[in-house]
């Protein structure tokens, strides 16, 4: 083939060229592929200058390539933008483990496998793809097609013109306007939070997210996430200039009758997740960020404003770690740095340099602009790289209002309502014109998908007496369920060969997304994944280990999610362990979550059948399973519903009832058939789920036994078992309760020691119903 000349190239890039091993050239179209904020590169940057963004070119056929650089963790088989499709005759293999946070990141453009672009240009197999507002792209023609043309995640930045840039500017003061407005008419609100915020906003919503303004849930658009939720009323704003609210709706700001509530919440048609509890925001938008890059393998990129204040939280460096760790090049991370906290100033006030450092060690592309110059941030959001993007915006707290700029003590204050007359009519001098902009529409490219009606292929395979712990069966369910929808997905936090979702590792290994131990993100990813109804999540981890990540549980209560959790580990038959990892305090955590369901399998069939029901429930699920191998005591075509408890034990002479779960409900038929050697019987109930509670059951059982109720529970008295029964049958006349708990902080031990030890094993069911049944003799 004959060669072609290749185009003259700027010194550094040239020198680069030359030392290329024999074979490898770059593509005849190098010109319109480097790029330096749009225009073409002519000579090497100047010192301080940022170096520039490259786009290579990809090939459709490989050289001998150089040492490969460290690759990105690619679950699915996930296509990088502006990269080649895999060829559609190489089967799909289980990823290679993702490489250390250590290793460097790869340089923005850089191809992988070190291939380099065929000789001979366009004719010998390219073609050039180039959508508006990106940079051109070559792709092989030969390789399979990658679907709709996707936004490259080099974006090449085309400044806008000084009229773009004066309809931004406006649209940051009109913004602020209606936030003064909104605030000083609720007589609440945080104003100045949202003043720091006013051009970031602008430029997102007006120039760089693509979004379709009528239809906020639509599944391809961006998404944003306000991580700082308290500056909500510029959220509210936005939308209200994007057109999808009404301007007066605004003024209606946190009255009981408006969806605009004080902090966003899903009620709100353009809000996925609730926020507010600060720092959980990012941990939400790397959830959706790995859905769209892993699982839709669609173009829609994600965007996270957080205030500088909540980055004093763990839980955003969790999310950080997460997302440079996975490579999440779809995700933006905005940092409104405005120096000024509720109560003191943020303790790294304007020290903006040192944000960058530490996103950067994170794995995050970092960039530092001036916060209230909206050409500088149209600039920043148009250079993302082959990882996430962290955007420091130095911006002044209470920005365009006069006296209050950058000062203490005005967090969370509206403006009496003839200082915010004044500072309006000053804002409003501002602006130049009242023309509104509209935002780009998104590519329509993410998949249409179907998570209803969930169900396994078939019955659970136990034989009755068969032993198996619940906490293997819930993975091997999850496995099974995995391959009844491709949307199942599931999530653990270093403990899958514990809680046994390491099956589902295997069998679905692209569906899988290890958490490490991070349990609060691991929760707000679950979160940020199932939005939008594009996946169905479980997380799992020792049950223990979720008290840590209550906050985010209950904020996934507020957020409307749908999640299912799984702690395992649960209670002292955990063994010799500790109390450190004893599940002792879960059941009374889960079932203060509002509109929450608490499963407590006792068997592996009941605990597959937990799985199976969970994936089809709204709301926070939580399964509790159990360490300990217990007989299997249902057919497999028992039927299990939320709500419905089992009578395991019954007979005409039942004197007592007990009521037990998971491992106490084996003690308690133990106890059964040792007390039926004396004559005496009682009547067992497994609840199957906690909460809700199956009341008519239990209240039934109890008046057939002369209203005589022992709960027995793996678990403390505060909010479990005993608490659950007592509080649904108070003010039922002639029913007593006797709960047997764990009555305080346990130690190690064997797990037999340990049940007999805090009183909760056969023998002292034995002697409570003995008491019991003695008591009502002795008042007879």
């Amino acid at each position: 083939m004959a060669s072609v000349p290749r185009p003259r190239l700027p010194q550094s890039l040239a020198q680069r060229a030359e030392r290329q091993p024999e074979g490898r050239r770059r593509c005849p179209e190098e010109s319109r592929c480097v790029t330096l904020h749009g225009q073409k590169a002519a000579t090497s940057p100047a010192k301080g200058e940022a170096k520039r963004d490259e786009i290579l070119c990809w090939p459709g056929s490989s050289p001998e390539p150089d040492p490969a650089p460290p690759q990105p963790h690619n679950p699915g088989g996930y296509t990088p933008r502006c990269a080649p499709s895999p060829a559609p005759s190489s089967p799909w293999q289980p990823p290679a483990p993702p490489p250390p946070p250590s290793s460097p990141p790869r340089r923005a453009g850089a191809v992988p496998g070190g291939l380099a672009p065929p000789v001979g240009g366009p004719a010998a197999g390219w073609v050039c793809l180039a959508p508006s507002r990106q940079a051109a792209r070559l792709v092989p023609h030969s390789a399979p097609s990658p679907g709709p043309t996707r936004r490259c995640s080099m974006e090449a930045y085309h400044k806008p013109d000084q009229q773009a840039l004066q309809a931004l500017k406006d649209a940051a003061n009109r913004l602020r306007i209606s936030s003064i407005r909104a605030t000083t008419a609720a007589g609440s609100g945080h104003p100045t939070s949202c003043c720091s915020a006013a051009e970031i906003m602008s430029v997102l919503f007006f120039h760089t997210m693509r979004y379709k303004a009528k239809d906020p849930r639509n599944s391809s658009n961006d998404r944003f996430v306000l991580s700082k939720g308290h500056a909500a009323p510029i959220l509210y704003a936005a939308w209200a200039e994007a057109g999808f609210l009404p301007e007066a709706e605004l003024l209606n700001l946190r009255k009981i009758d408006s969806i605009l509530e004080g902090h966003p919440v899903p009620k709100q048609p353009f809000t996925d997740v609730a926020t507010g509890s600060l720092g959980q925001g990012l941990g939400a938008a790397c959830g959706m960020a790995y859905t769209g890059k892993y699982f839709d393998k669609a173009s829609y990129r994600v965007y996270c404003l957080l205030g500088d204040g909540e980055l004093s939280e763990g839980s955003v460096w969790e999310a950080m770690a997460f997302a440079g760790f996975y490579k999440l090049d779809n995700l933006v991370a905005i940092l409104d740095i405005n120096r000024l906290g509720q109560s003191d100033p943020t303790p790294l006030q304007h020290h903006v340099e040192i944000y960058q450092k530490r996103c950067e060690a994170f794995g995050w592309h970092a960039l530092i602009v001036d916060g209230h110059s909206v050409e500088e941030l149209c600039k920043a959001f148009g250079q993302t790289k082959n990882q996430p993007t962290a955007i420091i915006a130095r911006t002044l707290k209470g920005k365009g209002i006069s006296g209050i700029e950058d000062k203490e003590n005005w967090h969370g204050k509206p403006l009496p309502k003839n200082m915010a007359e004044q500072v309006i009519q000053e804002i409003d001098g501002k602006i130049q014109s009242k023309k509104k902009l509209s935002p780009a529409l998104p590519e329509e490219d993410a998949p249409v998908i179907n998570i209803r009606n969930i169900k396994m292929s078939s019955a659970p395979d136990y034989k009755l007496g068969e032993k198996m712990a619940t906490r293997k069966a819930y993975g091997l369910a999850l496995a099974k369920l995995g391959h009844a929808n491709d949307r199942v997905i599931a999530l653990d936090g270093d403990t899958k060969n514990s809680t046994f979702s390491d099956l589902f590792r295997k069998e679905h290994p692209s569906r899988f997304i290890e958490c490490y131990i991070a349990e609060q993100n691991m929760v707000s990813i679950a979160v940020g994944c199932a939005t939008r109804d594009r996946t169905v999540a479980f997380a799992s981890a020792f049950a223990t280990f979720f008290t840590r990540a209550f906050d985010q549980i209950r904020m996934a209560a507020i957020s409307e999610s749908n999640i299912n959790l799984c702690g395992s580990h649960c209670g002292v038959s955990i063994g010799e362990d500790g109390p450190s990892q004893m599940g002792l305090e879960d059941l009374c955590m889960f079932r203060a979550v509002p509109n929450s369901t608490v499963f407590y399998p006792s068997d592996a069939v009941s605990a597959e059948k937990a799985v199976e029901i969970a994936a089809n429930t709204k709301g926070v699920c939580f399964i509790r399973t159990s360490r300990p191998e217990n007989e299997v005591i249902y057919s497999s075509n028992e039927d299990f519903q939320i709500g419905q408890a089992k009578v395991v034990v019954k007979s005409k002479d039942d004197q007592v009832t007990v009521v037990g779960a998971g491992v106490t409900l084996h003690e308690a038929l133990a106890a059964a058939e040792q007390l039926k050697k004396e004559k005496i019987y009682i009547r067992v109930i497994d609840p199957f789920t906690i909460k809700p509670l199956d009341k008519i059951t239990i209240l039934e059982n109890a008046r057939a036994t002369k209203g005589r109720i022992i709960t027995v529970e793996d678990h403390y008295p505060e909010g479990g078992i005993g608490e659950a029964v007592s509080g649904a049958l108070v003010g039922e006349p002639g029913i007593t309760v006797t709960r047997l708990a764990v009555s305080h902080v346990p130690r190690s031990g064997k797990p037999a020691e340990l049940l007999k030890m805090f009183g909760i094993d056969k023998d002292a069911i034995v002697q409570a119903v003995k008491v019991a049944v003695s008591k009502s003799r002795n008042a007879e």
